[in-house]
């Protein structure tokens, strides 16, 4: 089997500048990271359309293909088993842990927390340092918490825990009753073509090392097997394979995950850190902000090696860095400079404008301008019957609207006036998708004849004139009208 991802493109596919503009980021990575060897990669539109890489060892460089260990990217991998539980009603993600793996002693935290790393939890296990120690010495799930596991009160911070994701790992196993490794292979790995993405090495794979942080030497950094912190960091994989990840992660695959949930992985959970608002945490997926775009994705380290992949949706581009040293190359920055590097020389251009395929005509009367108080709306139609409300200027709120289950729901009989009116018209109603109005309805308010009155969103009134006496204007208008 081959990867996902489509073939290498020609050359053409990225700018002669840009090519080498993206390998000299890894070159200057590289060196100045006093780093034995670093490969990047770069996807856009589904396809690798550039790989790199530089080594310490001339004529012998790793490529796209090589493995190199990529630590908690694997948290990345086991939300989306998570995700998949959920998506099949086998959990809910207010499920409180004890549910579905009792007697650990913090069953009271629920799995979008322990998802989002709002748990509470410890950020590593007790003990020796678990990244350097046999996995054997973390026998069962409470080993790896300990006394005390719970330090700040649930949902209320970011607190990055390991431990936690090896709670989600058990309560994979659990409810596949299969080990999380089995379950990965058949849910995942295999579905999305990642032949090259194992637990552990397999040739061609590139051997961890830790440099001196004051000469110019290297010592070798053994590789540990994880154990029941496997769900946390054990995986290894490629330049290439982690490329398929980050373009699943922008676009979902019905094999795996729908859109909508990867969506979701991509929505932050809780809030950053206060001196981090550029950056944040979703569902198993980190966020960031880099010259005006939303990065989703992971980084990953492990003893001997570091590892970073980012995704921007808007750009359909993914970039993945992967270096063999303890520490050195900022990885986080370089794959975060490959993506910016492409998109500002190469935008992407737009999907050619098209006309929308079949809509309710009926709906065209409720488009063009509308009037919340003194300040001007516009509402679109898109497509499937979906609703588009924007402010005409200035800043304002705004939502993407589509309609609800079921197509219809009563508008509330609310009449001229705003007065109850049993014989208004039934109408559609519509939920708000992003913004300030996300989850709310939408409605519109006819009047006994069936013309429109006014929209109703969450109980903002919205009229075809600012406080036209006629219109339904809450507290009314002065009887003496403008002046």
């Amino acid at each position: 089997m081959t990867s996902s991802l489509e073939a290498d493109p020609p050359v053409d596919d990225l700018l002669p500048t840009t090519r080498r503009a993206l390998l000299h980021r890894i070159a200057v990575g590289q060196s100045q990271g006093r780093a034995p060897s670093l490969v990047g990669a770069v996807a856009r539109n589904g396809r690798l359309v550039w790989q790199g890489s530089r080594s310490c060892v001339d004529g012998h460089a790793p490529d796209a293909d090589t493995q190199f260990r990529i630590g908690s990217i694997t948290k990345t991998f086991t939300a989306v088993l998570v995700m998949r539980l959920r998506d099949e009603g086998l959990l809910g993600l207010d499920d409180p842990l004890e549910k579905h793996v009792p007697d650990t002693g913090v069953g009271e935290v629920t799995i979008a927390q322990l998802l989002g790393h709002g748990a509470g939890l410890r950020a590593e296990p007790p003990g020796d340092w678990w990244e350097r120690t046999p996995g054997e010495l973390r026998a069962a799930t409470s080993d790896v918490l300990g006394d005390s596991a719970l330090l700040h009160p649930a949902g209320r911070r970011h607190h990055y825990s390991n431990p936690g994701y090896a709670l989600l790992g058990a309560v994979v196993e659990r409810l596949r009753g299969e080990p999380w490794e089995d379950a990965l292979r058949r849910e995942i790995l295999v579905p999305l073509s990642l032949d090259r993405t194992t637990a552990g090495p397999a040739a061609p794979h590139a051997g961890g090392w830790a440099v001196h942080p004051w000469a110019d030497a290297m010592l070798p950094e053994p590789p540990q097997d994880l154990g029941v912190m496997a769900p946390a960091g054990q995986l290894w994989s490629t330049a290439r394979d982690l490329c398929v990840l980050g373009t699943f992660l922008l676009r979902g695959d019905e094999r795996v995950l729908s859109a909508a949930s990867v969506a979701e992985m991509r929505t932050a959970s809780v809030p950053p850190e206060p001196d981090d608002w550029a950056g944040g945490y979703g569902l198993g997926v980190q966020l960031a902000r880099r010259g005006g775009r939303t990065l989703a994705g992971h980084t990953g380290s492990l003893p001997g090696f570091v590892a970073c992949l980012w995704g921007n949706a808007e750009e359909d581009l993914v970039a993945v860095a992967l270096s063999n040293a303890t520490s050195g190359p900022a990885i986080g920055g370089i794959t975060a400079d490959l993506v910016t590097l492409v998109a500002d020389a190469e935008p992407r251009l737009p999907e050619p404008w098209r006309p929308m395929g079949a809509f309710d005509k009926g709906l065209l009367e409720l488009t063009g301008q509308w009037y919340w108080g003194t300040n001007a709306f516009g509402l679109k139609l898109v497509a499937d019957n979906g609703l588009e409300l924007y402010p005409l200027r200035g800043a304002g709120r705004g939502s993407r609207f589509v309609v609800t289950a079921g197509g219809h729901g009563g508008d509330g009989g609310r009449g001229d006036g705003g007065s109850s009116g049993g014989d208004a018209v039934a109408e559609r109603s519509w939920r708000g998708l992003d913004g300030y109005y996300a989850g709310e309805t939408l409605r519109v308010v006819r009047r006994p004849d069936g013309s429109v009155s006014h929209l109703d969103l969450g109980t903002f009134v919205f009229t075809r004139q600012p406080y036209a006496p006629a219109d339904a204007v809450p507290g009314g208008v002065d009887p003496d009208g403008w002046r």
